[in-house]
């Protein structure tokens, strides 16, 4: 797989230290006379003021050590990194998420960190089981979550409310979705029901789940299975009835700014963009949030970010401090006062949930009874890739979604057989 090759190419530039202390002798020594610096890669803007309020309450426990964060936008992020891997200037820390997290830990990029957790007691324990297992692999942790998302079904109150729609609740189904979808639709207005946009974590993932399907068991495929091609089917026939615009209509518009625009009155969203949402006039006043509708079973997909400690860094015994403070009580606390995204430390997500009490975030939480991995493999980004290629042309009203299904299974099989050898 070309993905694979690439970054196996770049880790192979030099070779890799392994344990905890292997490689921090000369680095850490010569430190000795001052603090030891620490680079954190992260993408995300909108969370930088909150990770540095965290590096200030780690530096005040730990004054021998300083963080500096090094901001990379997501659109150039995992090339910088592969780039910096491959000439020694990797971050110490950095930013992890679940479609990469086996391709890194398989090529040695990252420093496994079981032995470390054992040791210091951290409390993996209370962060959400589903999540911590994103973050594992063969057996060895290689991420500590520090936060994460839910998908959740948003609605428009006063789309609702002039069609004179009772709000979605945790009593909502799939037929209660589609009943509402067509009484909200509006084409004189150019208003739509929802948004069936092609998105797999807020979209077909969880709705795969919820038709009791799945997209990836035991290294197959799951998109044949007659379950999965229910729950895509449950966003196509939106599609072909007209209550959600086509895929073609969103190819340079998200479905989340429709919503934002109020020109569709429902969309399936992460709890991630609740900031984003609040931050809109119209959506913060009549603007509101529910569990996902039940199919088949209630499902969701848990996804969140995870920091690793580069194999390659000079500074790990003050790496691992660093990530090991990230991963407990107060700084869980401190990132939930931003606002921005769920802590994923439990008992801590009150202070997000009274950051934006108009929207009734509770919800978010509650799914996390019935939440599934986000499904991954050593070369996720290979068969994901597959998903947009065979799955458009259904999504855009053209039908078709059994075949293109099991077309993609196909492929899907291929990839990951290929990941074996």
């Amino acid at each position: 797989m070309r993905r694979r090759t690439l970054l196996a190419g770049a880790l192979a530039a030099a070779p890799l230290a392994a344990g905890c202390s292997s490689g921090d002798g000369a680095s850490e020594a010569a430190s000795a006379r001052g603090r030891t610096t620490l680079s954190y890669g992260i993408w995300d803007v909108a969370q930088a003021p909150g990770m540095q309020r965290i590096i200030k309450a780690f530096e005040r426990e730990n004054p021998e050590i300083s963080v500096e964060i090094q901001l990379t936008p997501w659109t150039s992020y995992w090339t910088t990194l592969r780039t910096s891997m491959r000439g020694g200037t990797a971050p110490d820390v950095f930013w992890m998420n679940a479609v990469n997290i086996q391709l890194y830990a398989a090529n040695g990029a990252l420093e496994p960190l079981s032995e470390h957790i054992a040791r210091d007691r951290t409390p993996l324990g209370r962060h959400p089981e589903a999540l911590v297992d994103i973050y594992a692999y063969e057996g060895r942790q290689y991420g500590l979550p520090k936060d994460f998302d839910t998908i959740g079904l948003w609605y428009n109150k006063a789309l609702f409310d002039k069609a004179g729609i009772t709000y979605p609740d945790s009593s909502w189904t799939w037929d209660d979705v589609r009943d509402a979808a067509r009484e909200l639709t509006n084409p004189r207005t150019r208003v739509y029901g929802i948004a069936a946009e092609m998105d797999r974590q807020a979209k077909f993932y969880p709705t795969v789940f919820g038709a009791g399907g799945y997209v990836l068991r035991d290294g197959r495929s799951g998109f044949a299975d007659q379950r999965s091609v229910e729950g895509l089917r449950f966003w196509t026939d939106l599609v072909d009835r007209g209550w959600s615009p086509p895929q073609s209509a969103m190819s340079e518009v998200r479905a989340r700014n429709l919503f934002l625009s109020e020109q569709v009155a429902m969309n399936y969203d992460i709890s991630a963009m609740a900031s984003f949402m609040y931050g809109t006039p119209a959506i913060k006043d009549h603007g509101g949030v529910a569990v996902l509708p039940k199919g088949r079973e209630r499902a969701t997909v848990i996804h969140g970010l995870a920091n690793v400690v580069s194999a390659k860094s000079r500074k790990k015994q003050a790496a691992w401090k660093f990530v090991d403070f990230m991963a407990r009580r107060e700084a869980a606390e401190i990132q939930a006062e931003g606002g921005v995204t769920i802590s994923s430390y439990e008992g801590t997500q009150d202070a997000w949930l009274k950051s934006m009490p108009e929207f009734g975030l509770r919800c978010f939480i509650d799914m996390l009874d019935y939440a599934f991995p986000y499904p991954s493999s050593r070369n996720t980004a290979v068969w994901e890739d597959q998903e947009y290629l065979l799955l458009g042309a259904p999504f855009s009203g053209k039908g078709g979604i059994e075949q293109a299904a099991r077309t993609l299974a196909q492929q899907m099989d291929r990839a990951l057989d290929e990941e074996g050898k």
